[in-house]
């Protein structure tokens, strides 16, 4: 079963909840649960700190639950924002190992880092992920402006 109560449930899971009480910052966090836990929607906000960036980590593991976490970059606007819980990119053509898309097919779930390192700002985003392939107008959508 995989239902979560608060929208951190994703990262804080018992064992993480368990080892905050001991260490002392579990009351914190619970106080953040209680308000209503992390934003899960995408908003106008969000997306223009997504749209801004020029690199993005995306972490995936591998059926086993192996991590691996690959860097992804792009001119500003290379990220698209889709609907309020999408976010694509174009992927360009890269050592042509495919491990990522090897994990994505057999395990979804997929993390993104983005960092704005001139204003010291970071979002973490949970969720899944897969690859599409042979869809023109999708493609022509994620291209970046005058990318060739």
């Amino acid at each position: 079963m995989n239902a979560h109560v608060f929208t951190s449930d994703v990262a804080f899971t018992p064992t993480v909840k368990a080892i905050q009480a001991r260490k002392g910052s579990r009351e914190a966090y619970a106080r953040v649960e209680e308000r209503g836990s992390w934003q899960a929607d995408i908003t106008p906000d969000l997306a223009a700190f997504i749209e801004a960036q020029t690199s993005v980590f995306l972490s995936t593991a591998n059926g086993e639950g192996q991590p691996y976490i690959q860097h992804r970059g792009g001119p500003a606007g290379f990220l698209k924002v889709l609907d309020e819980r999408t976010i694509g990119f174009a992927d360009f053509s890269g050592n042509r190992q495919f491990i990522t898309q090897g994990n994505l097919d057999d395990n979804p779930r997929a993390f993104l880092f983005l960092i704005d390192y001139a204003h010291r700002q970071r979002i973490k985003i949970w969720g899944s992920a897969r690859v599409v392939e042979e869809d023109a107008e999708l493609m022509a959508k994620l291209m970046p402006e005058g990318y060739k």
